[in-house]
């Protein structure tokens, strides 16, 4: 096999830095995204699905009250340790998707949510690998929902501040490859609520915030807090949870 390459400095310092307040104040995700997921991917009790880049365990915990069987892969320690307290049914393990410490055709499907733009271009090949025939790939992401005069603000700060080496999801759909098949899409609405000083908190949870310099770090968060000033005691971020699924082939 041919050596991976390093796993993403912005992520692997912002999320070790940051894993408490990740696990504070991202949202969870709709809860009609995983209800399509068990439906599309034929999920039941038991079956078993390979979470990765599981973070502090957002999905995972979803996908777990469903029954099914989660082994949950994260590179990352800090996150990891959160996830196996959050989400103590899952199988937790150390690894990452270009190289997932699971048997082949040992999973029904594989997940990847709010994680799939930070991987490397040989991960479909190895999700495809721990795939059982006809099993399938779900990629999710929550998107704010700019309409939203508050999450417009936001988002404006975040977009300003993102260095070029920052990755989003943009363009990913021709890195799944020839190895599955049609990309099928379903959208749902999620409102995150949340105390209006842990806005601050959320923007903290961004890997290229919490990967700054201290005095870059707080000049943004300066700015936040600043947004969030004149704010009600709770606000309401609305979302949009989008899932893609895949079949491999």
């Amino acid at each position: 096999m041919s050596e991976l390459p390093p796993v993403d400095p912005l992520a692997a310092t912002g999320f070790a830095r940051a894993a408490e307040e990740y696990e504070r104040a991202r949202p969870g995700y709709a809860a009609g995204a995983v209800a399509w997921v068990v439906e599309r991917c034929r999920l039941e009790p038991g079956t078993t699905v390979v979470d990765v880049g599981a973070g502090t365990g957002k999905w995972t915990r979803l996908l777990a009250a469903t029954g099914v069987r989660v082994v949950a892969v994260e590179p990352v320690a800090e996150m990891r340790e959160l996830l196996a307290r959050h989400v103590p049914g899952a199988v937790v393990l150390e690894g990452r998707a270009e190289s997932l410490p699971v048997a082949d055709g040992s999973a029904r499907a594989v997940t990847a949510a709010q994680a799939f733009h930070w991987f490397a271009p040989q991960a479909p090949a190895e999700l495809a690998r721990v795939l059982e025939p006809g099993g399938s790939v779900a990629l999710v992401w929550n998107v704010r929902d700019q309409t939203d005069s508050l999450q417009a603000r936001l988002q404006a700060v975040h977009d300003r501040e993102r260095p070029p080496e920052d990755r989003f999801f943009d363009g990913w759909k021709g890195r799944l490859g020839p190895r599955f098949g049609t990309v099928d899409e379903r959208s749902f609405r999620h409102v995150h609520r949340l105390a209006r000083d842990d806005l601050v908190t959320r923007t903290a949870s961004i890997s290229f915030v919490a990967a700054a310099p201290p005095a870059e770090r707080a000049r943004i968060l300066d700015e936040i807090r600043a947004i969030a000033r004149d704010l009600p005691d709770e606000v309401e971020l609305p979302y949009v949870t989008t899932v893609y699924v895949a079949d491999r082939l």
